[in-house]
């Protein structure tokens, strides 16, 4: 059924004007005369869509909740539901005080749901992308306990400790990229601007090239007759690895093989195994089943390999084994940190003696992170030596005998 917009004169001649729905034009006029009125023209009513609200859409669905902001979120829930305030009642206040309009779009429509009766954890289960497995979990258990400023307590630490590893990441490979970047724009325009002007001399003057400089002028020519090819290799090489990479096995294969990159490889891994050693230890903390708690810090730890690891420790312990016999099978842990599973599972405390886990973890990520620089200023020396090697040999070599070759 369409709609349409009519103008009419009512049996006094006066102008009406409005929308109705119908089938067609005649059925549409037809419903007028019924009702007394006399058309003058109807025509089918075109939705004019604003098309800065479409991109907005767009924008939206594209981007990301910053960690930040949900760090913000569960501090400000921690803290509200404390006070005794109504869930409902700090979700809208929480939504209007937040400055990313995603958040505060998912926040709403949580909201919706929680008026409509759905609890806060199947209401969350709506938007994965904003709200993972863990703290849908944490969330799921907090409602059931009573705890509810607990777990949103939990999550606010937990995501803290995820952006406080982020940003020493990030400052312990910004001078590698900064290096690595500045050697890529160097090459760049060496081929594309300097190499070319040296090979249009040596060609005039019939100078004698040495072989280091007839790779050079190669290299370069290639570069600019060829870049357009270059370009669309490296587009169409970008997009291959990104859909083999959103594919199931190619997701596992991709986590696998990052784990074995010389240096960094294993400071991966060691990341990987302090975040499941710290939202295993607060699942269990919180009373999530042993089970269950294995199987969300899989879905959490953000590595396909590890994870289908850990859904085997998952496995076993449904077989009846336990935690040490598991943990020792996945091959996983160092015989230290199975050491400190055995007491904390002998004792009954396995999620304090967890926690002691994620600690020595992160200490090893920080000497790990404190190293990398170290460990990467070799091999960055060494290229930019080789880069410099390359042009004193290719480029600046012929020179001693362009006199020779202008006089001959």
């Amino acid at each position: 059924m369409a709609q349409f917009e009519y103008k009419c004169r009512d049996v006094k001649g006066a102008a009406v004007s409005g929308k109705l729905d119908a089938v067609n034009q005649d059925a549409a006029a037809s419903d007028l005369l019924r009702q007394g009125l006399t058309p003058v023209s109807i025509s089918e009513h075109i939705e004019k869509k604003d098309v800065f609200e479409g991109l907005k859409k767009i924008q939206l669905t594209s981007r990301k909740v910053a960690i930040e902001e949900l760090i913000i979120y569960c501090r400000q829930m921690n803290a509200l539901t404390r006070a005794g305030i109504p869930i409902i009642r700090a979700m809208r206040g929480l939504a209007d005080s937040t400055r990313s309009d995603l958040l505060r779009e998912t926040l709403n429509d949580v909201t919706d749901r929680l008026e409509s009766g759905v609890n806060l954890a199947t209401s969350m289960q709506s938007h994965p992308k904003i709200f993972n497995e863990m703290f849908i979990s944490m969330v799921h258990v907090g409602e059931n306990t009573g705890q509810l400023e607990d777990a949103f307590k939990q999550l606010s630490v937990s995501l803290e400790l995820e952006r406080d590893t982020r940003r020493r990441i990030k400052q312990a490979t910004r001078y590698p990229m900064f290096v690595v970047i500045a050697l890529v724009s160097a090459l760049v325009i060496i081929n594309i601007f300097v190499i070319p002007k040296f090979a249009s001399v040596f060609t005039k003057l019939g100078a004698d090239l040495p072989i280091f400089t007839k790779i050079l002028v190669a290299t370069s020519n290639f570069f600019v007759e060829y870049w357009w090819i270059m370009l669309l290799v490296s587009v169409g090489s970008a997009v291959a690895f990104n859909r083999w990479t959103n594919t199931e096995e190619g997701h596992y294969q991709w986590d696998r093989l990052k784990l074995r990159f010389p240096i960094v490889g294993g400071l991966f891994e060691l990341i990987t195994l302090s975040r499941f050693s710290r939202n295993f230890s607060m699942m269990l903390a919180a009373g999530m089943p042993i089970n269950h708690a294995l199987a969300v810090a899989a879905e959490s730890a953000n590595n396909k390999y590890i994870g289908r690891h850990i859904m085997g420790m998952k496995s076993g312990i449904e077989r009846g084994d336990t935690l040490l016999r598991t943990a020792n099978a996945s091959g996983m842990f160092t015989p230290l940190v199975l050491q400190m599973m055995a007491v904390g599972e002998e004792t009954g405390s396995i999620d304090k003696l967890l926690i002691d886990v994620a600690e020595f973890y992160d200490e090893e990520v920080d000497y790990g992170l404190s190293k990398l620089a170290e460990s990467i200023e070799p091999i960055l020396i060494v290229a930019m030596g080789g880069l410099v090697l390359v042009l004193a040999l290719g480029v600046f070599l012929p020179i001693w005998d362009l006199g020779k070759a202008a006089l001959g």
